[in-house]
C-alpha cells in the first residue's frame, strides 16, 4: 500500500496544512511503515515531532481501515498502548493527542493510567478501554495483575514505548521488556488460535469467544533521542517481537526511521568576572545570580536547571532575594514538591504565564512547553546527552534554535563546557547499556502475573527468554525463581511468609487476598529512602521529604522546601507537620543521590580540551591554529590565568598522558592522579591503587576524589615513581583486587536492601505507616546473611555483588581507563605547593569535616596564602 495514496494520508496532511504545518520526511516513513506492519524505532532530535510520527501513523492506519465511518466509530477497543517514562509526561501528550482527535472529530477516547489516576477512572477503563491508554511501566503491570487482562490487549494494533533512551539501561526499561514479552505472547497465541479454527472450520455462530475487533497482528514502536548505541536499542526493544516465532517480524519488517533534521543548538557560557587560579566546586555557581536575571528578562520563558534538589531550592531563594519583582513570575518544580503544585507550574509554562522555572531532571522530558525560549544549565551536566536534552526544551520546534547557557559552579568547570561543544559538533552522544538477568525484577514479575490469572512456567519462560535482558537465563536458574516464590528457596523454606505462590494443575497462583495487596502495593523497581508528606498544621499539602533528613531535625527547627521556609512541629502519622517560620536561617533540605559522575564519552572530550588548554598556556600571545578552529576555543582562552598556573607548577596532561602530582603539605604526602574518569571509577581505583602500594610498603592512606582525580594522603612518602608505576596501573588481577582493596561484600549489602524491595522479600509497609529506612536496612542485612551463610549460590545476592561491580565500582569503565593508561605517557611532576588541578579535589576532602560557612573562610585562607 502506497501512503500517500491512502484517505488515512490524505486526512492527516490536509489537516497538518491547515495548521501551517507539512509532515517531514522522517514521520512520512514511519506512517509508511506502521500501515506495512512493520516495527521499529524512531529517533529524532527533541521538539522535532518523533510523538506524532507514530501517533499519527495509528490514526492513518485507523481510518484506512474504516474509510467511511472513521468519524463515527466509536467502542474499538484499545487500538494504541503508549508506554510513558514520566507521570508528567503522560499528561503532554494526552493534552496533545486530545486536540488532534477532537480536531479531526474522531470518536477515539484518551485515557491516562499512573499511579495519579483515580479508582473510577480506572473502572470506567476496565469496563470499556479506551482507544489510546498512556501508561507508565509500574502501571502497566499492574494492569497484567488484574483478572481477565488478556481481553485488554485482544484489539491492540500498536505498542509505543515513548523516551526509550530514558527507560533502557534501568530496571523500568527491563519491566517494559517483561510486559512486552507478555503481550507479544499473547498475540502469538492469539494467532495460533486463529489458524486452528480455520484448520477446524467452526461455524462463526459457535465461536463463544470471538470478539468483532480482535487483531492478532502487533506493531512495536519505539521513539528515542539519539544515544550512542542505537542499533543496540532496536535490539532491545524488538527482541521478544523477533524471537518467539513471530513470522510477521523477519529482520526485514524491523527498522530504524532517523531523522535528517540536525538540532541548531547554541551554547554560551556565563563567565565570572574574575577566573580563580584556585578553583573549588559548589561555591561559584549562585555568585553568579547578577548574570542570570539579565537573562530572564530578556527572554520569554526560561528554564535554570540544578543538577540536586536542595540546590534548586537554594537557586528559587537566591532569586527572589536578588530580584523581588519576579515574585509572582518565577516557580520551582522538582520531584519532592506537592502533585498539585507540579501541575500548577507545568499549566503556566504551557500558557507562559510564568518568566522562569528552577528546576531538576523532573522537566527534562515534555512535549512542548513553547514559550520555552531559553534554558540555562547551572554546573555541569556530567553527560552530553543529558545536556542536549535539556538544550532541547528550548526552541521546541524543529526550526528553532535551542539556546542554553552553561552557568560553572567553580572555573574549572568551562572546561566541561568546552567539551560540551566538541561533543555536540561531533554528535558523540553517550551508550545507554541495557541491564542484564535481574533476577529481582523477574521474582516481582512472576508474581504479578501469579496474581492475575496465574501462569504455566514453560509458557512464560520461553517469552521471558524472548527478551534481551533474559536471553542468557539458564533453566537451573529459572528453577531457582520458581523454588523461591513456591517453597522460599533454600534458606527460608521454613518460614511460611515467603510461599507465596500455590500450584494448582501446572498453574502457578497467588490465591491468598493479603499476598496479593501487599504484592500489588510494591510493584514497581525505584526504590527510595521512605519519604515523610510536610503538610501544614492549617491542612494543605507542600510536598515530601527523605526520613533520613526530618530525622535530624529538631521541633522548632526552620528548613527551606518548595521556596517556603518552614517549622518544624512534628511528625505525625508518617507526616511532618509545618507552620510558616519567618526565621532569616533555614536548613537546605539534602536528599540522596544528588552527585552525577562524569560520563564516558564527556571524560574522553574532556582529555581532548586538556589537549588544546596545553598548546594555549604554551604560548597564549599566540595560540597554535588547530586551537582557534576548536569548538570550545573562547573557554579555554578564558581559562588563562588558571592554565598558565598550573603549567607553571606542574604539567597540563594531553589526551595520551597521564598526570600523577606528588606534593608534601603539612598535612602529609600527597598524590593526586587525573584520569578524568569520573568520580566512582576513581573511588575504586584510589582503593586499589592503595591496596597495591601497600604490599610495596606497610602504609596507611585516607583517600578524597572528585570527577577529574584522586587523592591519595599519608603520613610518610609514598612510594609511586617511573620504576613502578605501570605495574601500579594494569588490569592484571583487577578483580581479585577490587575485592581484596574495596569492602565488596557491605557493599553488596547495602545493594541488597533494594533488590530484597523489589524481590518482594522485604515488605516496604502499608500506605501511611512505611518502615524506617535503618529498619529496611537491618531486615535486608539479616536476609543478606543468612542468604550468604546458608545459600551462598542465592540469586538475588548474586546480582547483589555483580551490581556492585558494573554499577557503583563501574568495572568494566575502570578496566577500559587501566587499558589507556597503558598505552599513555605517564607524567610525574613534584610541584612545590598546591596547583590548581590539585586544589578542588583538597578542598573536596575536608568538607566532611567542617561546615560550608566554615570551609568558605578555611578555603579563601588557602587561596590567599597560595597566591602569595
Amino acid at each position: 500500500m502506497i501512503l500517500k495514496k491512502t484517505p488515512g494520508y490524505k486526512i492527516i496532511s490536509e489537516w497538518l496544512a491547515s495548521k501551517g504545518h507539512h509532515p517531514f520526511l522522517f514521520q512520512e516513513e514511519t506512517w509508511q511503515h506502521i500501515i506495512d506492519k512493520k516495527s521499529g524505532l524512531v529517533n529524532a532530535p527533541t521538539g522535532c515531532g518523533k510523538t506524532f510520527s507514530v501517533f499519527l501513523g495509528a490514526l492513518i492506519q485507523f481510518i484506512n481501515e474504516h474509510p467511511a465511518n472513521y468519524q463515527t466509530k466509536n467502542k474499538n477497543g484499545l487500538q494504541l498502548l503508549w508506554i510513558t517514562p514520566l507521570r508528567a509526561l503522560a499528561k503532554d501528550i494526552g493534552r496533545a493527542m486530545e486536540e488532534v482527535v477532537f480536531e479531526l472529530g474522531l470518536q477515539w477516547k484518551i485515557g491516562i493510567r499512573n499511579g495519579d489516576t483515580n479508582i473510577s477512572e480506572r473502572q470506567k477503563q476496565k469496563r470499556q478501554m479506551p482507544e489510546v491508554l498512556i501508561i507508565t511501566p509500574e502501571s502497566l503491570h499492574l494492569l497484567l495483575a488484574q483478572k481477565g487482562y488478556p481481553d485488554y490487549f485482544k484489539s491492540l494494533k500498536i505498542l509505543a514505548v515513548d523516551e526509550w533512551h530514558e527507560l533502557i539501561g534501568s530496571k523500568r526499561g527491563v519491566q517494559v521488556e517483561l510486559a512486552i514479552s507478555r503481550i507479544v505472547g499473547l498475540k502469538n497465541r492469539e494467532t495460533s488460535d486463529v489458524n486452528h479454527d480455520k484448520e477446524n472450520s467452526v461455524p462463526a455462530k459457535n465461536k463463544t469467544s470471538y470478539i468483532p475487533h480482535r487483531t492478532s497482528h502487533i506493531s512495536l514502536w519505539g521513539i528515542s533521542a539519539t544515544i550512542g548505541n542505537l542499533e543496540e536499542a532496536k535490539d532491545v526493544l524488538l527482541s521478544s517481537l523477533k524471537s518467539m516465532g513471530n513470522q510477521n517480524h523477519p529482520d526485514k519488517n524491523v527498522v530504524i526511521v532517523k531523522a535528517t533534521l540536525r538540532k541548531n543548538v547554541m551554547i554560551e557560557s556565563v563567565f565570572p568576572d574574575e577566573i580563580e587560579k584556585y578553583p573549588w566546586a559548589g561555591h561559584l555557581g549562585i555568585k553568579l545570580v547578577d548574570k542570570v536575571i539579565p537573562i530572564i528578562n530578556n527572554s520569554q520563558t526560561t528554564l535554570i536547571f540544578i543538577n540536586t534538589r536542595g540546590m534548586s531550592e537554594r537557586w528559587y531563594q537566591a532569586l527572589l532575594d536578588t530580584a523581588p519583582e519576579l515574585a509572582g513570575a518565577i516557580a520551582l518544580h522538582h520531584g519532592s514538591i506537592e502533585h498539585d503544585l507540579r501541575m500548577w507550574v507545568e499549566e503556566n509554562l504551557h500558557t507562559g504565564k510564568l518568566k522562569a522555572v528552577v528546576c531538576t531532571a523532573s522537566l527534562d522530558l515534555g512535549v512542548d512547553f513553547r514559550p520555552v525560549e531559553t534554558v540555562v544549565q547551572v554546573g555541569s551536566p556530567k553527560g552530553v546527552a543529558r545536556f542536549l536534552q535539556r538544550a532541547g526544551r528550548s526552541g521546541h520546534s524543529p526550526d528553532a534554535v535551542s539556546k542554553i547557557y552553561f552557568l560553572p559552579t567553580h572555573s574549572l568547570e568551562l572546561v566541561e563546557a568546552a567539551a560540551l561543544k566538541s561533543a555536540i559538533e561531533e554528535t558523540l552522544i553517550e551508550s545507554r547499556e541495557p541491564m542484564m538477568l535481574c533476577f529481582d525484577v523477574l521474582t516481582q514479575y512472576c508474581c504479578t502475573l501469579a496474581i492475575s490469572d496465574g501462569f504455566r512456567p514453560e509458557e512464560i519462560l520461553e517469552e521471558v527468554k524472548s527478551t534481551y535482558s533474559y536471553r542468557d537465563i539458564l533453566e537451573d536458574d529459572w528453577k531457582k525463581i520458581l523454588h523461591f516464590i513456591t517453597e522460599g528457596g533454600t534458606a527460608l523454606q521454613q518460614y511460611d511468609e515467603f510461599k507465596k505462590v500455590e500450584i494448582e494443575d501446572g498453574v502457578y497462583k497467588i490465591t491468598s487476598r493479603r499476598v496479593a495487596m501487599r504484592h500489588r502495593l510494591h510493584i514497581g523497581t525505584i526504590v527510595s529512602d521512605p519519604m515523610l508528606k510536610v503538610k501544614f498544621m492549617s491542612g494543605g499539602y507542600i510536598g515530601v521529604i527523605e526520613e533520613f533528613f526530618i530525622s535530624r531535625l529538631n521541633p522548632g527547627d526552620s528548613f527551606t522546601l518548595a521556596g517556603r521556609n518552614l517549622e518544624l512541629i512534628g511528625i505525625k502519622d508518617m507526616t511532618v507537620v509545618v507552620k510558616k517560620s519567618s526565621s532569616s536561617k533555614s536548613i537546605i533540605p539534602s536528599w540522596e543521590g544528588g552527585r552525577i559522575p562524569l560520563s564516558t564519552n564527556l571524560g574522553k572530550k574532556l582529555r581532548e580540551a586538556f589537549t588544546y588548554a596545553a598548546l594555549f598556556s604554551k604560548n597564549p600571545e599566540s595560540p597554535a591554529k588547530a586551537l582557534n578552529d576548536y569548538a570550545g576555543v573562547i573557554e579555554i582562552k578564558e581559562l588563562e590565568p588558571l592554565f598558565v598556573l598550573q603549567e607553571k607548577l606542574s604539567h597540563i596532561p594531553k589526551a595520551n598522558e597521564l598526570l600523577i602530582e606528588h606534593i608534601e603539605t603539612k598535612d602529609g604526602f600527597h598524590l593526586f592522579v587525573f584520569p578524568f574518569e569520573g568520580r566512582l571509577v576513581h573511588e575504586a581505583m584510589a582503593a586499589i591503587l592503595g591496596y597495591r602500594i601497600s604490599k610495596i610498603t606497610p602504609i596507611t592512606f585516607s583517600i578524597a576524589m572528585n570527577d577529574y582525580g584522586f587523592e591519595l594522603l599519608s603520613d610518610k612518602p609514598i612510594p609511586v615513581d617511573d620504576g613502578n608505576v605501570y605495574e601500579l596501573f594494569s588490569d592484571e588481577n583487577l578483580l581479585a583486587d577490587i575485592q581484596r582493596s574495596v569492602n565488596a561484600t557491605e557493599m553488596a549489602k547495602r545493594k541488597f536492601r533494594d533488590i530484597a524491595v523489589i524481590g518482594g522479600l522485604i515488605f516496604q509497609g502499608y500506605p501511611g505507616e512505611h518502615k524506617k529506612a535503618k529498619h529496611l536496612q537491618s531486615s535486608a542485612g539479616l536476609l543478606f546473611n543468612v542468604f550468604h551463610e546458608y545459600e551462598p549460590d542465592n540469586l538475588l545476592i548474586r546480582q547483589a555483588f555483580q551490581e556492585v561491580f558494573d554499577q557503583q565500582m563501574q568495572e568494566p569503565r575502570l578496566r577500559a581507563m587501566l587499558h589507556r593508561i597503558q598505552q599513555s605517557t605517564i607524567v610525574i611532576t613534584f610541584p612545590k605547593r598546591l596547583t590548581p588541578f590539585c586544589f578542588p579535589i583538597k578542598v573536596d576532602s575536608m568538607r566532611e569535616n567542617i561546615t560550608s560557612e566554615k570551609l568558605e573562610d578555611r578555603v579563601k585562607r588557602m587561596q590567599l596564602q597560595l597566591s602569595k
